[in-house]
């Protein structure tokens, strides 16, 4: 069943990799410098958080087999969707608090759903690390019964980062892509990010 969490798991930096993911094309004389502040304030707080999530996917992973101990999987669970949830939160406190970005229509409502898509992740995932917590371990079939809702629940989380990807999306207009596309921070994430939604498609 821990496969199953953990093929679900694995597509939870989608959405941090959707900030950085497109490159655009440069303005011929480059975005407005206010916008790249805006962005860097942004791009600077995601390495950690992407880190944070990631390793959180591959402690899963690394305890998938089905021989591990229903306590291993329970503390390891547990510690990872803590990390997520406190990752996505990061996230969002961070977009939030670097405001709408500067001369982008709508830039207000846009930045709104961006924050409201990662606080309903980061919502979620603490509620299944109160699930596993609540999980016993003393009993196999039922913790296996257990940790199998949990690993529905989150391939139904996948229609949330879905809306907080095309969020993100909504949010990189214009030159608010190019002052994101020339953060080193938002780059670093890009191409080390590339590689994470794969497994996704093998949830459920």
């Amino acid at each position: 069943m821990n496969k199953k969490l953990a093929a679900a798991l694995s597509g939870g930096a989608v959405l941090v990799a959707a900030l950085s993911g497109c490159s655009g094309n440069s303005a011929p004389k480059g975005p407005d410098p206010k916008l790249v502040s805006w962005a860097k304030s942004v791009c600077d707080a995601v390495p950690a958080q992407d880190a944070k999530i990631k390793a959180a996917n591959a402690a899963i992973s690394t305890t998938a087999a089905d021989t591990a101990k229903p306590e291993t999987l329970q503390k390891t669970d547990s510690k990872a969707f803590q990390d997520m949830a406190d990752g996505y939160k990061a996230i969002a406190t961070a977009v939030n608090e670097a405001g709408a970005p500067p001369g982008v229509s709508g830039g207000a409502k846009r930045l709104g759903d961006v924050v409201k898509s990662f606080n309903s992740l980061s919502t979620s995932y603490a509620d299944l690390k109160k699930q596993v917590d609540d999980l016993d371990t003393k009993d196999q079939a039922k913790f296996a019964s257990g940790l199998h809702d949990v690993a529905t629940q989150m391939t139904e989380l996948e229609k949330k980062h879905q809306s907080g990807t095309e969020s993100l999306k909504a949010l990189q207009q214009g030159e608010v892509q190019d002052a994101i596309a020339q953060q080193p921070s938002c780059k670093k994430v890009a191409s080390s990010g590339a590689s994470s939604p794969s497994a996704a498609s093998t949830a459920g």
